[in-house]
């Protein structure tokens, strides 16, 4: 067994059968060296481009703490784009199905708001959205991060650029500090560090081609 091999990590059978299943068996760099401290708990911050196979690391991650008996939101995944959200939540959809019962929803501007209210109000475990659209559900209080056990920004550099980041502070204020945080980025300008410094606890630093 190879020390890159998903195999390696401490998942679940039926996880790592689907992993194999869908075609993954070495990691690329970025989920070798982020998924150890994803699945022991820690906050990580890491430079990852698209392409780089980092759904499928905060993907795992994500799915490895959820408690599908809980209908609760457990972990919020937020994107710049709805196109983005659309894409990692079909991916996280691929990765989850083996799990019976989980709902996985996403919430993105642009999309009819009425649809939304009704899907919150049978709860879900994982909701995938754009900061604009969830903020705006935490305020109605369609939504609700108490309990909350990872948040992940992805791609927060473009979030930054379309001018999230007071968005993003506001939704953070909803949800419980002894959250597990991730944060990826394609560059690390000082206005990433400065967030991660701000959201997260002693984050393990990861610069990943």
């Amino acid at each position: 067994m190879s020390a890159n091999s998903f195999s390696s990590l401490p998942l679940s059978k039926p996880l790592l059968k689907n992993i194999a299943e869908l075609g993954f068996t070495e990691m690329t760099p970025v989920q070798a060296e982020s998924l150890p401290p994803i699945l022991q708990n820690k906050d990580v911050i890491a430079q990852a481009k698209t392409g780089s196979g980092k759904t499928v690391a905060f993907g795992i991650g994500v799915l490895h703490k959820l408690d599908v008996k809980k209908f609760r939101v457990q972990s919020l995944v937020l994107c710049p784009t709805r196109e983005l959200a659309d894409q990692v939540a079909k991916e996280l959809r691929r990765l989850a199905r083996t799990i019976h019962n989980i709902k996985i929803l996403t919430l993105c501007g642009g999309q009819p708001f009425g649809p939304q209210l009704g899907s919150l109000r049978h709860e879900a475990h994982i909701i995938v959205g754009t900061p604009g659209r969830v903020l705006k559900h935490l305020i109605k209080g369609s939504l609700s991060l108490d309990n909350l056990d990872m948040l992940v920004l992805d791609e927060a550099d473009r979030m930054l650029d379309m001018g999230f980041i007071d968005d993003i502070s506001e939704i953070i204020s909803y949800a419980p500090g002894n959250r597990q945080t991730l944060l990826f980025s394609a560059t690390y300008p000082d206005e990433i560090m400065g967030l991660s410094e701000s959201i997260q606890n002693d984050a393990i630093s990861i610069k990943s081609n």
